[in-house]
């Protein structure tokens, strides 16, 4: 037996940069996959190249991270039809449209929907799978974190570049590092898992001059591809971390050093 042991898996923020590329993953080391996301149309798409892979028809279950309505509802459908996952993967990023400004621009009401919609939904999706895994006597849940949840902004490395670490992504990330935790200590007499994996800077057509600017602090490679969270990720959700639960696994490729 692989090491899903076939397990059932929710990937969240299926259409995401990292969500895409988890999805054509665990596809490919056969795990039964519901893939959700807020755009059907996206999710559809997703699925077919899901099919094209040899893999098969995921189950599409569309949830609005920000709504706590939308994620009760998903989860009450998937229970009626008898797919509760065993599994689940956050990797949603929802933000505002004056989300990544610099500090002086940043107004209370951006700050705090941001807050609400990032960090309000991790705590949202974590409640109900934890309801869900209660259901099923036991899960694994794997919230997608960062190093910026654990360390101080270089903002050297955004030198003479128009990007910026927003100060909203430093507090939700520290923020999903510490209910990870909370739901962890919760959970943890019920068979319930719930781990966090905080990743270095994912490579997403960033400028030259960042990028280098970034692999200064790093190993051998510098910015990471999603591929590079795949193992980390897998031995959360898998029977192989059985007795890990409350964790923050960096993988970075040393920055945060």
């Amino acid at each position: 037996m692989s090491i899903s042991d076939h397990k059932r898996i929710l990937i969240c923020g299926a259409n995401g940069l990292l969500g895409r590329s988890l999805c054509k993953n665990f596809t490919e080391h056969h795990y039964k996959l519901i893939i959700s996301d807020i755009n059907e149309d996206g999710l559809a798409a997703l699925a077919e190249d899901i099919v094209s892979m040899g893999g098969a028809h995921p189950q599409i279950q569309v949830m609005d991270i920000r709504s706590e309505l939308s994620i009760a509802d998903g989860f009450a459908n998937l229970h009626e039809a008898g797919l509760l996952p065993q599994g689940v993967i956050n990797a949603s990023y929802p933000r505002n449209k004056n989300y990544g400004r610099a500090i002086e621009d940043v107004t209370l009401e951006d700050f705090s929907e941001n807050l609400s919609w990032h960090l309000g939904g991790f705590f949202t999706l974590s409640k109900h799978a934890c309801l869900g895994f209660k259901k099923i006597g036991s899960g694994s849940l794997v919230n997608i974190a960062s190093i910026y949840g654990v360390m101080a902004p270089r903002f050297e490395v955004y030198r003479d570049t128009p990007m910026t670490m927003p100060v909203e992504y430093a507090a939700i990330k520290a923020g999903i590092i510490h209910i990870t935790r909370y739901f962890a200590q919760y959970y943890k007499k019920q068979g319930i898992r719930v781990n966090a994996v905080s990743p270095g800077g994912i490579m997403d057509q960033q400028p030259e001059q960042f990028l280098a600017a970034y692999a200064d602090f790093c190993g051998t490679k510098g910015m990471l591809d999603g591929t590079d969270l795949f193992g980390a990720i897998h031995f959360l959700i898998s029977d192989a971390s059985l007795y890990m639960t409350g964790q923050n696994m960096v993988v970075d490729d040393g920055f945060s050093l």
